[in-house]
């Protein structure tokens, strides 16, 4: 029986949903019309060009593997508008600055957090923009599952405080620290908390990686004004890895007046680095200046205390009833940061699903000491990082990258592959890869690797790429257990 074109879009329309958060999909593909279906394109009309660019942009790529998957063959994703785009969800207006928008304090002045008053908000002379469809923000990270402790309990006021009364205190909030000690867990949980408190402000999150890929593609296509748009309407932007920024002028440029002219409309500012700011290298003065009109908080490796209280937590999120001797050892033999807690409890849960083995004292001191072995000059054995590792260079982007909310086309297929290695090689429970792997849901893994699998089938070029990174990993194991 042949499909229809709605047949197919109907298909399609269902494998996105089992991905795509439903707030997300109500708003920006639900709507979307498939008016034409050929051998090589898949024709999708929207409500507005601002709403049809948005469509392309954010979830072309899923769209359109989506509808390899429903047809069989490869289709590219051409989308258009009908109405006006006064009739769009967020029009696109360019915000021009008023005199003063870009004054700060004076330089050489040191503030102190809530010593600026700046008085009330003016009232808007039209109806506030509605609020983001998706802020980027990773659902498990909220204030209840942050665990607090000597190490970051400034941060973490500090953060409660931005959400309660965003633009009002601390702004910018600077939070910096070393890699895994939760910077990015708080900038979300900031995000979460502000929203519960109104669920009309406008927040976003975005890796400084992601915001320089937004600008490109604006500058690329013409639409400058539209990303100006969107980021200088934000009532509480978050923006992670500051860092990343260094030797991209442009972009910087491009913060530089985005950060000015949200400080002026009282909108809050949440950055995260991995250093202060002054020992930030490669970054204009004018924007180091401005991180330090604020509140800069550093969170630092916890201690065990803290650490006994991350492990349960983790333990508990994973469905795990850990000894207490077996929380004691990880928390003493893993110190350096968060990351490295959670990592241990998920390698536990891996190898111990793998060989049907309970978690005792003895299986946690085994396993961890396979972990060390990893660091060892002989080589790593396999492991969701040396995994993450191997697909990256294989695919030639960053490790990082794979856990971030990225959805080109390379980074996109790397995570893929690497969610499927991840689950061939140690058999790690869907839910643990998507925590891996940027806090994705069980469906989103799922749908992944079957994608990987079926791809291995039909294209022996990708095939190769796949089997390079698992012999690699092969030769890793060889080089450690057999010298």
């Amino acid at each position: 029986m042949e499909l229809t074109t709605q047949d197919v879009w109907a298909a399609i329309l269902q494998e996105v949903r089992a991905i795509v958060p439903e707030h997300a999909f109500q708003t920006w593909i639900a709507g979307a019309r498939c008016v034409a279906v050929s051998a090589d394109e898949l024709v999708v009309e929207t409500q507005s060009p601002f709403h049809a660019e948005w469509l392309e942009d954010k979830y072309g790529d899923l769209i359109q593997e989506a509808g390899a998957s429903v047809l069989g063959y490869k289709v590219r994703l051409s989308v258009s508008s009908g109405p006006s785009e006064e009739e769009g969800l967020l029009p696109a207006v360019l915000l021009e600055p008023s005199a003063g928008m870009f004054a700060g304090p004076e330089a050489g002045t040191t503030l102190q957090s809530g010593s600026v008053s700046r008085g009330p908000a003016p009232s808007p002379a039209s109806p506030p923009s509605p609020p983001l469809a998706d802020p980027g923000l990773f659902s498990r990270y909220t204030f209840d599952r942050f665990v607090v402790g000597g190490n970051n309990q400034l941060a973490d006021a500090a953060g409660r405080a931005v959400a309660d009364n965003p633009g009002q205190l601390y702004n910018p909030l600077f939070l910096y620290g070393g890699v895994g000690l939760g910077k990015t867990h708080l900038m979300h949980a900031i995000g979460h908390a502000s929203l519960r408190i109104d669920p009309r402000r406008r927040v976003a999150y975005v890796s400084s990686e992601q915001f320089t890929n937004e600008l490109i593609q604006a500058i690329r296509k013409g639409a400058t004004d539209r990303f100006r748009a969107r980021y200088r309407q934000i009532d509480l932007l978050l923006v992670d890895d500051i860092h990343f920024l260094k030797g991209k002028e442009s972009t910087q440029e491009e913060f530089f007046h985005t950060f000015n002219a949200l400080y002026d409309a009282q909108g809050q500012i949440v950055v995260t680095s991995d250093r202060p700011p002054r020992e930030m290298e490669g970054l204009e003065q004018r924007l180091v200046s401005r991180f330090e009109w604020g509140l800069v908080v550093d969170l630092r490796p916890p201690d065990y205390e803290t650490r006994m209280a991350i492990l349960r937590t983790k333990a508990e999120d994973e469905g795990l009833d850990l000894a207490g001797d077996v929380v004691d050892y990880i928390a003493h033999a893993c110190s350096s940061s968060v990351r490295e807690l959670e990592g241990a409890v998920l390698k536990l849960l891996a190898v111990s699903s793998v060989w049907n083995e309970e978690i005792t004292l003895s299986f946690a001191k085994r396993v961890l000491a396979l972990r060390r072995l990893e660091k060892r000059q002989r080589g790593p054995v396999a492991s969701p990082d040396r995994i993450t590792q191997l697909v990256a260079n294989q695919w030639r982007v960053r490790p990082e990258a794979l856990s971030s909310k990225s959805r080109s086309k390379t980074i996109a297929e790397a995570r893929h592959v690497a969610m499927y290695v991840v689950r061939e090689l140690l058999g790690t429970p869907l839910q643990g890869i998507g925590l891996l792997y940027g806090g994705r849901d069980h469906s989103t893994v799922l749908y992944s690797i079957r994608k990987v699998a079926s791809r291995m089938d039909g294209d022996e070029a990708f095939r190769h790429r796949v089997e390079e990174v698992m012999a690699e990993l092969k030769s890793d194991h060889d080089r450690v257990f057999h010298g």
